[in-house]
């Protein structure tokens, strides 16, 4: 199944919220990747541009856009962005794919 890396950040008001009640959002997160048959491989809390990060495995990339729309639609969030990870196999498939894309530089 594939990988995605998720970077997050909470509102203001969603901190205040986990301040006067801590959660683990570990279980939440791991509810919402199961509920389209995929896994929670981590979640992390980091300081910096982004809140936190997770790493999920989803059956597809429909399903794990899925998650990431509910979860962005939920309102908790200011802002959510999702990465497809690609296997060091996949990476080279793909390497040797591009040599038969035929590109070519603007003016080239």
């Amino acid at each position: 199944m594939p990988m995605y890396l998720t970077l997050f950040r909470y509102t203001p008001e969603t901190w205040a919220m986990l301040i006067a009640h801590p959660e683990d959002r570990r279980r939440a997160a791991t509810a919402y990747i199961e509920s389209v048959g995929g896994k929670l491989h981590g979640f992390w809390y980091a300081f910096g541009e982004h809140d936190g990060v997770t790493l999920w495995e989803a059956p597809d990339d429909v399903a794990m856009a899925a998650v990431a729309l509910a979860i962005g639609g939920g309102g908790a969030l200011a802002s959510i962005e999702t990465t497809v990870l690609l296997t060091v196999e996949e990476t080279l498939e793909a390497l040797e794919r591009a040599s038969s894309v035929g590109y070519r530089a603007p003016g080239a």
